[in-house]
């Protein structure tokens, strides 16, 4: 079993310490991330946890997955691998488009 945990639906003032710290209650935090928005630096209202062992990431889940944390009802489970994103459609990008004759 994989110890990365992704926690979801996270209220967007919660920030990394806040979720080292609920986590600690349930072992030894390897790392704690909300996920920020590149643009505005507002969370994105998920994040991950990693924690020391599978065994403590079982019982995070158990413990946490469904409990209310300011307000909102946490989804926590065991992280997915990143998905490979498909290619932009739309092909180069911009530009004027077919034959279309234009006056500049």
């Amino acid at each position: 079993m994989n110890n990365k945990l992704y926690v979801g639906n996270l209220a967007y003032s919660v920030r990394d310490e806040d979720l080292q710290q609920l986590f600690a209650s349930h072992g030894q935090v390897q790392s704690a991330k909300v996920m920020m928005e590149r643009d505005t630096g507002r969370s994105k209202g998920f994040g991950f946890v990693e924690m020391a062992t599978a065994a403590e990431a079982e019982a995070s889940i158990q413990a946490l997955n469904g409990q209310s944390m300011g307000g909102r009802d946490l989804t926590v489970n065991i992280a997915r691998p990143m998905e490979a994103r498909p290619p932009r459609s739309g092909g180069f990008g911009g530009g004027f488009g077919g034959n279309r004759r234009s006056s500049y």
